[in-house]
């Protein structure tokens, strides 16, 4: 066999060992002798070479419908972080009408009831995902200020007597009549009882009940 075969086929066989691919040339029939030429393709990531940003915060590519990285907007809660809603009365030039980012009406016990505004929302630092990692979310006007039905349940039972539950919800002018008719000698105990097992009591505020996860 001649030197240069022997060599190409060495070489041939020893690139795999370092991850290299090759594409190797085909040679002519009439040429049998001369310089071999063997074509390396190396792998290079399909990212663009942005040296400004780190790398948990490049915008990600998904050349590949089939691949890994799902659009940023369907991530989880869990992996974003979004602007809270807020008060259209803390916006002036809103005029109290409705506008992204603000809610008209807070709370609500049924989903069809409860209104709904576009807020900002980030994907946090280093969770891949494809396309911007800045987006508009449709979230829910609820907000929780500590009121726990469970709690206020118990304190309308043991203590609704002495009004410890209306106070506790925010309704003081009604909790002192309460009080100083000691639970409206018991008829107005039991009404607050029913009232918050079917739903109809609710923080004065306009919060919805504390989840406890």
């Amino acid at each position: 066999m001649h030197v240069d075969s022997i060599l190409m086929t060495l070489l041939t066989s020893m690139l795999p060992v370092f991850g290299i691919q090759t594409n190797p040339v085909s040679i002519p029939k009439g040429q049998k002798h001369g310089n071999i030429v063997i074509a390396a393709v190396i792998s290079t990531p399909l990212l663009p070479d942005n040296d400004g940003f780190g790398v948990c915060e490049l915008e990600g590519f998904d050349l590949n419908p089939t691949g890994p990285l799902v659009p940023c907007s369907f991530l989880d809660e869990r992996w974003i972080d979004c602007d809270a809603p807020v008060d259209v009365s803390s916006i002036p030039e809103a005029n109290n009408t409705k506008v992204d980012g603000a809610c008209l009406t807070w709370g609500g016990t049924r989903y069809e009831n409860v209104e709904r505004t576009n807020v900002t929302c980030r994907v946090l630092p280093c969770i891949e995902c494809r396309g911007p990692r800045t987006f508009m979310r449709k979230v829910p006007c609820i907000k929780y200020t500590g009121h726990y039905f469970l709690s206020t349940l118990l304190y309308s039972v043991f203590l609704g007597i002495l009004a410890v539950d209306r106070f506790c919800l925010g309704y003081s002018a009604i909790a002192v009549g309460k009080l100083m008719t000691l639970g409206g000698l018991g008829l107005w105990w039991i009404v607050d009882i029913f009232l918050l097992i079917t739903g109809s009591l609710l923080p004065a505020d306009g919060s919805n009940w504390q989840p406890y996860y």
